[in-house]
């Protein structure tokens, strides 16, 4: 269907609308003649599906066909459901009228019709500008207001347009870091996880203020997790003045999957650590009645959520009792073997099963008294100082985490943080004018909160807890109930109570009022000290 030649493809499909192509034929006369194939095709590969349709890359080459590409790394449906799982879509399409070359697509669920839809519009001579109409049927469990072939069209249209110039990753290991700037535009957090050697770090959230950090007379690449934030970045830097600017195709997560290691011969040392029991479990809890096996249900749930929840089970249990644990979150594959470490539990297996992370761990013993002296070293110390929602969230779910893993956590609030620890309804306290001009201006409790960044006048804050609540992550007011009740030590900056006019009968319940010498106490005995 695309280069004209000879290929092997699967008959199943093709073959029995010959046959009754042949079949009407010999009946009614040569009047249907079989047109050709796409090579549209699907196999199960363990719990994968793997589906491809036209020609693939190696072919284009081999015929000479010039092409171009797009990779997009979107969720099988609405992320804010249940369930929804990652998938790799990749579609090929000719550089001059933007025609579809062929597809290629991974993942867990959702694969088929993507690779259907596309060899429909194939066989009608589409080009990725169809795939951007494409209308589907839509609703949260099935799939996105903008579904994944609407998604590969948008961005195959950007490219074909000249809107983002593209570059691969293949390209990248060839390029001079004397003449070229590697810009990953991803979060602080996410650049320390892992990134392209050589890369700089400027999140396109603060791109804007940092253009003079960049050379103009350099190539500049930039890249985030999935193409996404590149896009957004490489028009910032366009407009701007940049002259050459391009984005790389599918983002890290592409770069990353390419050029990782394929082979694993280390992986069959003995000394190899797993993080995994090499014992084997025998889970029949009939055979050894002592011990009870229970089962937690994390899906749906955002970091720390899996964690907190397996915490929570596990202070139930008695010594050698088993918890299965099933998560939707990625990075619960890598946190349970840490938090384990970290707690003297024992991870018995680890696996994925359609893109649900399934753990099983065995209590272990508790920490013996000699261990405690060593735990202290361990404590965590946070300084809030701002009362911004997305900063005051990021300390509570540190702070959450490392509860998780067994730390003593002592949170001090000074000066603007001290927002966070007010009643919204306090009664009637006696102050002199300065008091009460502070309590009027100052935000009462978690409510009152502004964004550090894209407030727009009160919505942003409206819109952070819609999408926290639609995804499952606890609210605020929820991360600090549960702080508490983990052990968290709550400290009110008395200082700067007495500066802003802030009375101890304003703050909620269960918080301590101290100074900076409770607070450096507690950090003598921590390994991490942060402000926020």
């Amino acid at each position: 269907g695309i280069t004209g030649q000879n290929s092997l493809i699967p008959l199943a499909g093709p073959a029995n609308k010959q046959g009754r192509i042949v079949a009407d034929n010999i009946i009614f006369g040569n009047r249907e003649k079989y047109t050709n194939t796409f090579g549209n095709a699907i196999a199960k590969v363990f719990d994968l599906t793997v589906a491809v349709t036209g020609a693939n890359e190696k072919t284009l080459k081999a015929e000479n066909i010039p092409y171009l590409y797009t990779i997009i790394h979107p969720s099988s449906h609405a992320t804010y459901y249940p369930s929804a799982l990652q998938m790799s879509l990749k579609v090929l399409f000719s550089p001059e009228n933007g025609k579809i070359l062929g597809a290629q697509c991974v993942g867990y669920d959702g694969v088929d019709k993507r690779i259907d839809v596309i060899t429909a519009i194939m066989q009608k001579g589409g080009t990725v500008c169809d795939l951007k109409e494409f209308e589907h049927s839509y609703a949260p469990p099935y799939s996105s207001a903008k579904d994944p072939v609407n998604m590969a069209g948008f961005t195959a249209e950007n490219i074909l347009s000249g809107k983002v110039k593209p570059v691969y990753w293949n390209e990248i290991e060839n390029i001079n870091l004397n003449r070229v700037i590697l810009l990953d535009v991803r979060t602080p957090e996410e650049f320390k996880s892992g990134t392209i050697p050589g890369a700089i770090n400027i999140p396109v959230d603060e791109l804007r203020q940092r253009l003079n950090e960049l050379p103009g007379d350099k190539e500049i690449i930039v890249f985030c997790r999935v193409g996404l934030r590149g896009y957004i970045a490489s028009r910032i830097l366009t407009q701007s003045g940049f002259k050459d600017v391009r984005n790389l195709v599918g983002g890290y997560i592409t770069y990353s999957l390419a050029t990782a290691k394929q082979d694993n011969p280390d992986k069959f040392d003995e000394s190899y650590d797993t993080g995994l029991s090499p014992k084997v479990l025998n889970l029949s809890v009939s055979s050894s009645p002592r011990v009870e096996k229970i089962t937690v249900d994390a899906c749906g749930l955002q970091c720390p959520g899996p964690i907190m929840k397996l915490k929570n089970e596990i202070d139930r249990l008695k010594e050698g009792d088993v918890v299965e644990v099933r998560a939707t979150d990625p990075g619960f594959y890598n946190d349970v073997l840490a938090w384990a470490k970290a707690t003297n539990n024992e991870v018995l297996s680890l696996n994925i099963d359609k893109g649900i992370v399934v753990a099983t761990i065995r209590k272990g013993k508790e920490k013996a008294q000699t261990e405690t002296i060593k735990s202290f070293e361990n404590d965590k110390t946070i300084i809030v100082f701002d009362n911004n929602l997305d900063k005051v969230i990021a300390a509570f779910i540190i702070a959450n985490g490392a509860l998780a893993m067994g730390r003593k956590v002592t949170m001090f609030f000074t000066f603007w943080g001290l927002s966070v620890l007010r009643k919204r309804k306090a009664g009637r306290i006696k102050k002199n004018f300065i008091e009460k001009m502070f309590g009027w201006m100052l935000p009462k409790g978690t409510n009152g909160l502004k964004l550090s960044q894209m407030n727009m006048f009160g919505a942003g804050p409206l819109l952070i807890r819609w999408l926290m609540k639609r995804k499952k992550v606890e609210a605020l007011e929820n991360m600090i109930e549960q702080a508490k009740r983990n052990g968290a030590k709550l400290v009110a900056c008395q200082m700067s109570m007495d500066l802003m006019g802030i009375k101890k009968e304003e703050l909620i319940d269960g918080v301590e009022v101290g100074g900076v010498a409770s607070y450096l106490e507690a950090s003598e005995h921590a390994d991490n000290n942060l402000f926020i």
